[in-house]
């Protein structure tokens, strides 16, 4: 995957400060939301299998809890560092204030290469960085979930370090874990399922029908690869997809169960039958109706936004798209459907999961698909009412509504002392 020219927290920065100049945000409240309630950086000492011992880096921050507990992701990856975790915490609460879910944001993650670890080395670091934020988290302060490089069986040892020092079973401290250990069902395949739902809104909106809709894919992981799925299953056809290995395309589409099939026993969608290959960054330009950044941020840039060929991008990552792309983008008309939106789905059903637990009453899958289609059509005719009433795009319009939602919060409770 490129590289991201402008830094991730840069980036929320500029989004916040468009939004808070076109609402007229005052000052106080706009500083307020500027900066992270609390950041923690942390040393995680681990011993390795060999018997000699590593300090890994982690870090965990909560940039809002006007609205409730904090809420975000655990990111295992070599690049994460402050600035990345500071930006997706803040998209994180934007993304919570616009689905209309009382959390706040939050992002953690440690700076580490998972695949080169063996499974008892990730537990015994997992343990040892839970055991190093265990003050910061908690199921009535801040509940981490999966992000990148990271699984349901991570948040399954989170929880039970975190209920190992409790002194009893904690399972709302964490969401995106195993059902035997009060996971929900639909959980897994949320925040792709939300993508779908708003992708599906977004045609109805400019009168497109599904049929014929070509759709191109960054990403095959926990976003990307639902997502082939579920968008074949909604009626579009995917011709293109990559992981970090490169892409494949095929105009006539590829077949999402051969597919996964194949990605199942060699590791990667490279090398698939009917197929040809092709770079990440080819992938970007494909021949296509939408494109789904379903990878990491910046992947959209000055540099390569002018070669896009899809009419609608539809962001599943986290911001996949530097301002300066996003600027390009508008002047060339195309829709950018934006990821505190799109992505949405993965923390409302993270929700869910919560409340499941509190009430030690859990919904069936039908139940949860279905109140996650309603959630997320109500956002996305939010965030569309915002931009047409101020003419502004969907981004914007977005970050508008959430920064409006969270600044209410804030100036409702009041400043403390």
């Amino acid at each position: 995957m490129s590289q991201p020219h402008t830094s991730p927290w840069d980036s929320a920065l500029a989004q916040l400060d468009e939004a808070a100049e076109i609402m007229q945000l005052e000052s106080g409240v706009h500083q307020v939301l500027r900066a992270p309630k609390r950041t923690l950086s942390v040393s995680v000492p681990t011993r390795m299998d060999d018997g000699s011992v590593k300090v890994f880096t982690g870090f965990r921050v909560h940039h809002s809890t006007s609205r409730g507990p904090s809420k975000g992701g655990i990111r295992y990856h070599p690049d994460v560092d402050m600035d990345e975790v500071k930006a997706l915490a803040m998209w994180m609460t934007w993304k919570c204030a616009i689905v209309n879910i009382p959390y706040g944001g939050a992002k953690g993650g440690v700076v580490c290469t998972p695949e080169d670890m063996s499974r008892h080395e990730l537990q015994r670091m997992t343990r040892r960085y839970t055991s190093e934020i265990l003050p910061f988290i908690g199921p009535e302060k801040d509940i981490p979930a999966p992000d990148v490089g990271t699984d349901e069986q991570i948040m399954a040892w989170m929880m039970d370090t975190y209920s190992m020092v409790m002194g009893y079973s904690v399972p709302g401290v964490v969401t995106g874990k195993p059902l035997s250990v009060g996971g929900s069902l639909g959980r897994a395949e949320a925040t792709s399922r939300g993508v779908t739902y708003v992708t599906a809104a977004t045609l109805q909106q400019e009168n497109r029908p599904v049929g014929g809709i070509r759709v191109a894919i960054q990403g095959y992981g926990k976003v990307g690869k639902p997502a082939v799925q579920l968008l074949e299953e909604l009626g579009c056809t995917v011709v293109a997809v990559s992981d970090v290995n490169g892409g494949i395309y095929n105009e006539r589409g590829l077949n999402p169960s051969e597919l996964a099939a194949h990605a199942e026993e060699a590791g990667t969608v490279m090398g698939f039958k009917d197929a040809d290959s092709l770079t990440n960054e080819e992938l970007l330009a494909v021949d296509c109706d939408i494109l789904v950044p379903a990878a990491m941020e910046g992947q959209l840039t000055e540099e390569n936004a002018a070669k896009v060929q899809a009419s609608i991008i539809v962001e599943g990552a986290n911001g996949p798209t530097t301002p300066e792309a996003d600027a390009i983008f508008n002047d060339r008309g195309i829709l950018v459907v934006p990821d505190i939106l799109a992505n949405s789905g993965g923390v409302t059903v993270s929700y869910f999961e919560w409340v499941q637990g509190l009430q030690a009453f859990f919904w069936d899958e039908d139940e949860v698909n279905n109140e996650l289609k309603l959630i997320m059509e109500r956002a996305y005719n939010d965030v569309l009412g915002v931009a047409n009433q101020r003419n502004v795009s969907l981004r914007t319009a977005a970050t508008i509504l959430g920064v409006e939602r969270v600044a209410e919060a804030h100036r409702t409770r009041g400043l403390y002392p």
